[in-house]
């Protein structure tokens, strides 16, 4: 029997066949009792998976903090530090329009799509015809921006920074990071390709690599090219991110699945300009929020972009892990939907969304009740100093209370583009949000500085959640909101509860590390008692995966 890419779990082992295809007949009227097939990918392969990328992407985002502690140990939070922000707004955007927000919900329906048809049987390999359609026509893209990004650097860092104080170092940066549009979009392009194919480890890997080869040049070039060799950093990592992915697609495009012929029809419902265009308008209104920070911080004086910088890569971390449970589920959302499912994908999106939360409020609480303890122990020594520390703290507490909504419309803009159709309603609300971010931070960084432009970015974002939750229904797929609304309740409660225990048990100990490891740990117990307590579906469903994890992994260890 040939093992096909749908048959591997997500280090590439034998497991269990996806659920039947569409030309199988399923009443998708009412709600049904899961198949055998759907019961063990939804508890046994996606729990692995899960926890293959929620580790790999631990890893990443420990790298990331360390590549932080190596830029304020050796720059600190000044001029230069700031200069290099700004050219770090390039990976930042290009890493969420090619890699995770924008490029990627684009991708995933279109071969989810193409591997229904081989499913199906129809005639040649739809996969490697959309990837023979697809590829060539956007890496050429991505070159040409890059290119003219590189030539409009001096221009881009005058919109993006005017009251910079040492513009030129900004440009050498922003030339050097522009070619990371090229390399994140490969990068992007290949992590779309092997999540449809259920095939999670390499991308998983990609910000290990990303941020290994930053800190490399920082900690090799640092001393003689200064804040010039993180940029440098930037360009090598985007190489080594496309690296770690290409031969893994090779492999699956070129293994016994693909063996019919490369062209015949191409894979089912194309897709279209106006999808990709609906998709990346609204990832990149998104990521303008960070245009907006930097815009307001470059009025401020030296070192708040930086505040910005560091308090809200510490306070976005537990949404990054939350957010891993809908890439690993997202490709099975759209075959479901692929294969006529709705009933299965509204399930699957019911659940995503109260573990998200479950899980962000968790995180969210251990961030405000520590946040003095742990930027002390990531950042405070060298070039960044004790008052750095205390402003810091202060913008990532008020970061964090946006964090819910952040991780809801990052859950939420995959139901609405995971059918593979195009829709301009999560632009719209998007663009409300930004509207409010852009009003309220013009009025609040006057009084408040740093801190208001941080409750501004709340504010816009939870606005944006609002919007998309309102607009669930005919637009996406159907939850049921007032239900969803209801859960979404129970574990903001336990959260609140927990943040105040937490911060109380963290202020009993001097040191550092004492004092988070007290924190966290109170936090934990609370939020998990009072969750279990009120009933809140995301604690259940967290427990469930950690007993289907732990039943399964000895048995995937002894194949």
């Amino acid at each position: 029997m040939t093992v096909t890419p749908e048959q591997r779990d997500a280090s590439g082992e034998t497991t269990v066949p996806r659920p039947p295809a569409a030309s199988e007949t399923r009443d998708t009227s009412r709600a049904a009792p899961p198949s055998p097939a759907d019961a063990a990918v939804t508890r046994g392969f996606l729990a692995r998976a899960t926890l293959l990328t929620a580790v790999l992407s631990a890893a990443g985002a420990l790298l990331g903090l360390v590549r932080d502690q190596a830029l304020a140990r050796m720059f600190g939070a000044g001029s230069a530090t700031d200069a290099f922000l700004v050219a770090w707004t390039v990976p930042e955007f290009a890493a969420t329009l090619l890699i995770e927000d924008g490029l990627a919900i684009a991708l995933i329906p279109a071969f989810s799509m193409a591997l229904a048809r081989r499913a199906q049987g129809a005639p040649g390999d739809p996969v490697r015809a959309l990837v023979a359609g697809t590829l060539p026509r956007l890496a050429l893209a991505f070159a040409a921006v890059a290119a003219l990004l590189a030539v409009c650097a001096p221009q881009v860092v005058r919109v993006l920074a005017p009251g910079l104080p040492d513009p030129a170092l900004a440009v050498d940066c922003t030339r050097l990071t522009a070619t990371c549009v090229l390399t994140f979009g490969l990068a992007g392009y290949c992590s779309a390709a092997l999540r449809a194919h259920r095939r999670f480890l390499a991308p998983a890997a990609i910000y290990v690599a990303y941020n290994t080869g930053i800190i490399a040049a920082v900690l090799v070039l640092g001393g003689r090219w200064g804040v010039r060799a993180a940029a440098f950093g930037v360009a090598a990592g985007g190489c080594l991110m496309v690296v770690a992915q290409l031969p893994v697609l090779w492999r699956e495009l070129r293994g016994p699945s693909a063996s019919g012929a490369a062209g015949g029809e191409g894979g089912g419902r194309p897709m279209g300009l106006a999808l990709l265009a609906a998709v990346l308008l609204f990832a990149l209104c998104r990521q303008s929020q960070v245009l907006i920070e930097r815009f307001l911080g470059s009025t401020l004086p030296a070192g708040a972009i930086s505040h910005l910088n560091y308090a809200q890569k510490v306070a976005q971390i537990p949404m990054t892990l939350s957010l891993m449970l809908c890439t690993v589920t997202f490709p099975v959302v759209a075959r479901a939907l692929a294969d006529g499912d709705t009933e299965r994908a509204r399930a699957r999106v019911e659940r995503d969304l109260a573990l998200a939360a479950c899980l962000v409020l968790a995180g969210a609480s251990v961030v405000v009740a520590c946040a003095p303890q742990i930027i002390e122990l990531l950042f405070q020594r060298g070039a960044f100093t004790g008052r750095d520390t205390t402003a810091t703290v202060r913008v990532m507490r008020v970061y964090a209370f946006g964090l819910l909504a952040q991780t809801l419309v990052g859950a939420l803009i995959r139901s609405y583009f995971s059918a593979g159709r195009a829709t301009w309603y999560p632009l719209g609300a998007m663009a409300a949000g930004l509207v409010v971010t852009a009003g309220a931070g013009a009025w609040a960084v006057g009084p408040w500085g740093v801190m208001g432009i941080a409750a501004a970015n709340a504010a816009g974002i939870t606005v944006t959640a609002a919007l998309l939750l309102a607009g669930m229904g005919p637009r996406s797929i159907p939850i049921r909101t007032r239900r969803m609304l209801r859960e979404l309740c129970r574990p903001v409660g336990a959260a609140v509860a927990a943040t105040l225990a937490g911060a109380w048990a963290a202020g009993r100990f001097g040191p550092p590390v004492l004092a988070l490891t007290a924190g966290a740990l109170t936090v934990a117990a609370v939020f998990l008692l009072l969750g279990r307590a009120l009933g809140d579906q995301g604690c259940v469903t967290a427990l469930k995966s950690l007993r289907s994890v732990s039943r399964r992994l000895p048995h995937g260890r002894s194949r």
